[in-house]
């Protein structure tokens, strides 16, 4: 038995992974113990849990693996600031300090850390550093179910590379082509994320939410002036309109003028039509650069398989428009495509490529549904739950999904806690919130009432596989919820959607524009989830009975949490949650909460218990 840990830490996400002799075993992200979203600290719970759930000690590791190398980082850090000197002087020093005490001299700070899991004979000889891109890519391909594949990875920047094409075979990757920072796409649509007044590294996804209700009316000034884009895809950015390279913010005064507004305080400032066309049109260029970079690679290195990582994979609009396109035969997702899975990809690059370990590749994949976290057992919610006083009512499999799906279909938003939590940022069955999606009120509901966030965010539909060309454009399996699709003409209500064109903004949400109006965004798109019984059986099971009694195979699958926190955890998080919002009804493993038999003494101020993202 070799066992292999891998640690991605100190940007944002970090996260734990562990394989056994090359197989998934266990994933997770720090944020869902210490409830900070995006927590970049060391991931001490994460590499806890992952070791607990395997059994072994922290000496029992054949190796430790770190995502990235961080001198290659230092040296990118003092070549930037010296390419771009005096500018950025400010956070020159600011940033040193930090550099010169804990990363570059990581693997010492490192070291410290994980002794306190327990000692390691020789510890140093067993720890290695991966390269940031080559763990995105190994977290995509070797996962995957191809024997070979291209490759692309795009995020805001590792050492150095922001955006490379790499080839899988067999058991080795090797990288092809690559960008340097300071030009990246990830960079570039981050600018955007904070020029339209959301948080950097978490808001890009509102970003995307918000772009079908704009036009794309600045697509030719951003490639006029901000990004001069090849045929094959590449890009260089003009660094006269950012401030990312040294400074403490995305963009500056020359890229306000060239817009002719100031980047939007939230706080003070509503978003307007301005900022949902800023939004159309950046997105807008990230897809079409995608799609350059798609088809250059694809004619240059004549590969049918695609796998995609990074930060940029997560936007599964741009994943969608690949496979409108065409442009493969197969595409494949990492789940956590964010620097969280190159935890997950050093440990697999570690035992396939430097130690020549031949892969077993599955017929789906080998992420076994990304529900790679922890579990909790009846006793201990049962414990749990009369330690705080709750009221429940405990059922067998059958009578729990039968209830679940009866209290759905009558217009009930219920949290869903059942089995291992899911790794990567979506939540997948596991730790959901789950609605009818025919219900007309159900977004505005489950968006301001019970996650208490922005009126615009769009919601996933989760479809029976074997249903979901009947109601979606789209003949593939997307069981990470990473691909976007038109839903089908017959589903959608025409004399709606007519309407749509006299309406501004977020008017538009009023429209009931399909029979299932909860899942239905702006541009009559939505992102798909796929269930079968193979990636989760007892998800599945509540679909179907759900689609038994209304004819309709979908739910509603939102993450079980509020605006500004990690998804539930542990039981504890999920009964708290529930507490803090509007839900009606928890389902906890077998065990069934109706909010109002509950000890009103027992309700939280929730809202307010996390920063808003």
């Amino acid at each position: 038995m070799k066992p292999i840990l891998g640690i991605s830490a100190f940007y944002h996400d970090s996260a734990a992974a562990l394989i056994i002799d090359g197989k998934i075993i266990a994933a997770a992200q720090e944020e869902r113990f210490t409830r900070i979203k995006h927590d970049s600290s060391y991931p001490f719970n994460a590499i806890n849990f992952v070791l607990e759930f395997s059994g072994l000690k922290i000496k029992d590791l054949e190796s430790i693996v770190f995502f990235e190398k961080p001198f290659l980082k230092f040296e990118r850090l003092i070549e930037t600031y010296l390419a771009f000197s005096p500018r950025g002087f400010n956070s020159f020093i600011k940033s040193m300090p930090i550099w010169l005490k804990e990363k570059l001299f990581q693997k010492k700070f490192l070291i410290e850390k994980i002794k306190k899991h327990g000692q390691v004979k020789d510890l140093g000889s067993k720890l290695f550093f991966s390269e940031h891109h080559l763990s995105h890519a190994a977290s995509a391909f070797f996962p995957s179910p191809y024997k070979d594949a291209l490759i692309i990875t795009a995020d805001g920047v590792g050492e150095w590379a922001t955006t490379t094409i790499a080839i899988g075979k067999e058991n080795n990757i090797k990288i092809v082509k690559e960008i340097n920072f300071p030009h990246s796409l990830g960079l570039l649509y981050s600018a955007f994320t904070y020029y339209t007044g959301f948080k950097v590294n978490s808001g890009e996804y509102k970003l995307m939410g918000l772009a079908p209700y704009g036009k794309p009316k600045y697509k030719e000034l951003i490639l006029k002036h901000l990004i001069d884009v090849k045929e094959d895809g590449s890009f260089l950015l003009n660094q006269d309109y950012f401030n990312y390279a040294t400074g403490l913010t995305m963009t500056n005064d020359k890229f306000n003028k060239l817009f002719g507004q100031k980047e939007r305080d939230p706080k003070n400032e509503k978003i307007t039509a301005f900022h949902m066309d800023i939004a159309a049109s950046i997105q807008k260029v990230t897809e079409e650069i995608i799609l350059k970079i798609c088809r250059f690679a694809k004619n240059k290195y004549k590969l049918e398989n695609l796998c995609l990582a990074g930060g940029v994979a997560l936007n599964c609009v741009a994943n969608g428009k690949i496979l409108q396109n065409n442009i493969f035969k197969n595409i494949w997702i990492q789940p956590a495509a964010g620097d969280a899975g190159c935890a997950l990809g050093a440990a697999l690059a570690y035992w396939h490529i430097d130690k020549k370990e031949p892969r077993e590749i599955e017929k789906e994949d080998s992420m076994q549904g990304s529900l790679l976290g922890p579990k909790y057992s009846n006793s201990f919610i049962k414990n749990y739950l009369d330690k705080v006083g709750a009221k429940y009512e405990e059922f067998d499999e059958k009578d729990i999904i039968e209830k679940t799906s009866l209290e759905i279909s009558n217009g009930k938003a219920v949290g869903w806690f059942q089995g291992r939590s899911e790794f990567g940022p979506r939540a997948l069955g596991n730790r959901s919130i789950l609605a009818d999606p025919r219900d007309a009120k159900m977004q505005k509901l489950l968006n301001l009432k019970i996650k208490f966030r922005e009126s615009f965010r769009p919601f996933a539909p989760a479809i029976i596989e074997e249903e979901v060309n009947k109601w979606f454009n789209i003949n593939v399996k997307s069981p990470y919820m990473l691909l976007v699709a038109e839903i089908k003409e017959e589903i959608k209500n025409l004399n709606n959607i007519s309407q749509k064109e006299k309406l501004n903004g977020f008017e538009k949400i009023k429209l009931d524009l399909s029979k299932i109006p909860a899942v239905t965004h702006v541009d009559c798109s939505a992102r798909i989830q796929t269930v079968n019984e193979n990636n989760n059986k007892k998800f599945y099971k509540l679909i179907n009975e759900f689609n038994k009694k209304t004819g309709c195979p979908i739910l509603v699958n939102t993450s079980f949490n509020i605006r500004g926190e990690p998804i539930v955890n542990t039981p504890e998080d999920a009964f708290n949650c529930f507490m803090g919002n509007n839900l009606d009804i928890l389902v906890i493993e077998n065990f069934f909460l109706i909010k109002e038999k509950q000890n009103k003494l027992l309700k939280q101020n929730y809202k307010s218990s996390f920063e808003l993202d």
